[in-house]
């Protein structure tokens, strides 16, 4: 194996002397470090203005939300059945200028929320449209929680809260968000109960308890039940954003007493009686028979006892009778029993074995890595063949147009969408009078991708007698949002799995499949598809990268800049996704950034929802805000969300890259990342490099340590009981 040599003179990443030629191709050895995969990519924009058509839909996010909002309707009837831009501060000083720099950095991703319970992960934003009133950020206020929908509360509302804030010493720009996060009386409701400051994203208990202070003066104590609740529902929260649905009571605990509560079961007792989070007690083995009447006393089943925010639960429960559902319903008879084999006949090895499983079950998943797309594809053109209503779902626009290439049909995005929108209606089949999804069978890719939220709604909207696929690659990580879904039905067993047996190709595919299975193994790269860059630090790691990008991948490779995409653990430190889109910029369309930042032809990634990422660039920017090309439909971003859902998208995270792929992909792997690294990470990173991957790696030894020793961090969920509880059949 050979590394690419070291330059033999320094220049500035804006200068194009002495880029460095990819030398012999090396696998990534144990001793190489590799970085994490982005979500750009070749064909992710156009450049051609659909201003007018734009202007006449409504967005993609007032759709999703409204989709949501029907979807959550059904969900609570299905239930009954069976038994809701900060503005910048000015002259602020001490802690209220700290508080407002607190809030400012989460919702700008500067900094991370709070990681009480995430592992080394980029930040992400609250996941979406909660039950009851939770915290908010600027892009999410009065929206219910999603994104997109930007809602303004009533200005005499937000004066109220403003001389609330000011009272207690906080920054007076955080009251849109205080007014949308309590709604109507919000002024008094912040009186009555400060902690409720909390509900704020990026604030912190501390601040909180600054705030209480200045307002209650000696009435504020620790032992507060109102702080004791609020904190509770600031843990569970920051739970969910680790991926959390529930949390066990001792977990709990444990970290109400590190944030100073005296009494933390009495905190969480209280939050239970006032209906702020709700207690479950789940069987260890839901498996095992109740003990008998007659049983000596203490003969009790042992449980877990755990404690979770309704709209997780819900969600959940919700998930679990749609699959049982789906499970013990006989599908609708759409071909007979000899047409099915004769189309499965038709088809090869594992894709055969799938469209078995499909005639004859509700529920099929589905694994298996790039290369097994084809499979899913070769199913959806039998269905179809056979006169079903057969669609397709992906995570991101770049996954839905790659599917869609493979399948053998003159208009193949008529049968592909995204899932969000499938769900919002924007795209896909529609619905039917029922507000079912018109269709019969229902493959969803990137299956890890979806969290519980998202999952019930989907399932919640399949109609009785449809068929649904779940796939994806097991080994990727998991969804931004709360819950492990595919991997818990991957270990639940209550279906069929398929798992493909096609592999991906080449010397990538044989470097990612190891990784997979934990080896970090050397290839054969004789097409110069991997090539190691050794750096001594965080500054020559941003400059590499930008010869990379710029002239060395052109040049050797044959991948022009505008595919190749750069893939670093983070956006903050000294080689995160801000630090090198800066430089990057710089060398490849240096301008002012005149709008906010950004410049006409900027490449940006643009997150509409929370956990998803649409590479784009920029066209322009007037009074209505900043005109993108994201997936080839022309976006606005209002200029007061441009802030928190706008990055220069030169760079990314692997978080944000998840569902994308390109021609070339150079990961970043600084040494002041390594904490970040995971074997999902770097399986998912270098899984998005199609023809040549460069890894930048500074990382030393912490690379190969993460491939084999670190797995992906346990969640907390409920769905794997519900499955196996009988009663959710």
């Amino acid at each position: 194996m050979s590394t690419e040599p070291e330059p033999t003179e320094e220049t500035e990443p804006g200068t194009r002397e002495a880029a460095p030629e990819p030398e012999s191709t090396a696998g990534a050895g144990a001793d190489e470090g590799v970085s994490e995969a982005s979500p750009d990519g070749e064909g992710a924009a156009t450049d051609g203005d659909a201003e007018g058509a734009a202007k006449a839909r409504l967005s993609e996010a007032e759709a999703e939300l409204a989709a949501q909002r029907i979807e959550r309707e059904r969900i609570a009837r299905r239930k009954a059945e069976k038994q809701g831009p900060v503005e910048s501060g000015t002259k602020l000083s001490g802690k209220a200028a700290d508080l407002l720099a607190a809030v400012r950095a989460v919702e700008s991703g500067a900094k991370p929320v709070a990681a009480v319970f995430s592992e080394p992960e980029p930040p992400r934003r609250p996941a979406q449209e909660p039950v009851r009133a939770r915290p908010v950020s600027a892009e999410t206020a009065g929206t219910g929680g999603a994104p997109g929908a930007v809602g303004v509360s009533a200005p005499e509302t937000v004066a109220a809260v403003r001389r609330v804030l000011a009272e207690g010493g906080a920054p007076e720009a955080l009251a849109p968000q205080v007014a949308a996060a309590l709604g109507d009386g919000a002024d008094a409701g912040l009186r009555a109960d400060p902690w409720q400051l909390l509900r704020v994203t990026g604030v912190r208990p501390e601040q909180a308890d600054g705030f209480a202070r200045a307002l209650l003066g000696a009435d504020c104590a620790p032992d507060d039940e109102r702080r004791g609740r609020a904190v509770t529902v600031w843990l569970l929260e920051q739970a969910a954003l680790a991926g959390h649905t529930v949390l066990e009571m001792p977990a709990l605990t444990a970290a109400l007493a590190q944030r100073g509560v005296p009494d933390a079961e009495a905190a969480v007792q209280s939050t239970i009686a006032e209906a702020e989070a709700l207690v479950f007690q789940d069987a260890l083995d839901p498996a095992a028979p109740d003990p008998a009447e007659d049983d000596e006393e203490g003969a009790e089943r042992p449980v877990r006892v755990l404690v979770g925010l309704e709209r997780y639960a819900l969600a959940e429960e919700s998930l679990a009778d749609g699959l049982a559902r789906l499970i013990n319903s006989v599908p609708k008879e759409d071909g007979s029993a000899e047409d099915w084999e004769r189309a499965a006949a038709s088809a090869k090895g594992s894709a055969a074995e799938l469209i078995r499983a499909v005639a004859a079950g509700g529920l099929v998943l589905h694994t298996g890595g790039e290369a097994s797309l084809a499979e899913p594809a070769a199913l959806l053109a039998a269905a179809r063949g056979l006169g079903l209503r057969a669609w397709a779902a992906t995570h991101s626009p770049l996954g839905r147009d790659r599917f869609g290439a493979l399948l053998e049909t003159d208009a193949p995005t008529r049968t592909v969408a995204t899932v969000a929108g499938l769900l919002s209606g924007a795209e896909g089949p529609g619905r039917d009078a029922d507000g079912a999804f018109d269709l019969d069978l229902l493959v969803v890719l990137d299956a890890p991708q979806l969290d519980v939220e998202t999952a019930a709604l989907l399932v919640e909207s399949l109609p009785d007698g449809a068929r649904l696929v779940l796939a994806g690659d097991p080994a990727v990580l998991w969804s931004a949002g709360p819950g492990r879904v595919f991997a818990d039905l991957l270990a639940a067993r209550i279906c069929p799995q398929i798992a493909s047996r096609r592999p991906d190709p080449g010397p990538l595919g044989e470097l990612v499949s190891g990784i997979g299975i934990g080896e970090l193994n050397q290839v054969e790269a004789p097409g110069k598809e991997v090539v190691i860059v050794p750096v001594r630090d965080a500054g020559e790691a941003v400059h590499r990268t930008v010869q990379l990008v710029a002239d060395s991948v052109p040049r050797a490779i044959g991948v022009p800049a505008e595919q190749t995409q750069v893939i670093t653990p983070g956006h903050g430190g000294a080689a995160g996704t801000r630090v090198l889109n800066a430089a990057l910029k710089e060398r490849l369309n240096p301008g002012p950034g005149r709008f906010g930042g950004f410049d006409p032809g900027d490449r940006v990634a643009y997150s509409p929802v929370p956990g998803r990422t649409l590479p784009g660039h920029v066209v322009k920017a007037d009074a209505e805000g900043l005109h993108l090309t994201c997936a080839g439909e022309a976006v606005v971003v209002p200029k007061e969300r441009v802030e928190q859902s706008v990055r220069h998208g030169w760079a990314m995270t692997a978080h944000q890259a998840v569902g994308g792929r390109w021609p070339a992909v150079v990961a970043v792997l600084p040494g002041d990342a390594t904490g970040a690294l995971s074997r999902p990470w770097v399986y998912t990173a270098f899984g998005t490099a199609a023809r040549h991957l460069s890894v930048v790696q500074g990382a030393e030894q912490a690379l190969p340590r993460a491939v084999a020793e670190i797995p992906a961090k346990p969640r907390t969920t409920r769905l794997p009981t519900l499955l196996a509880t009988p009663t959710s059949a």
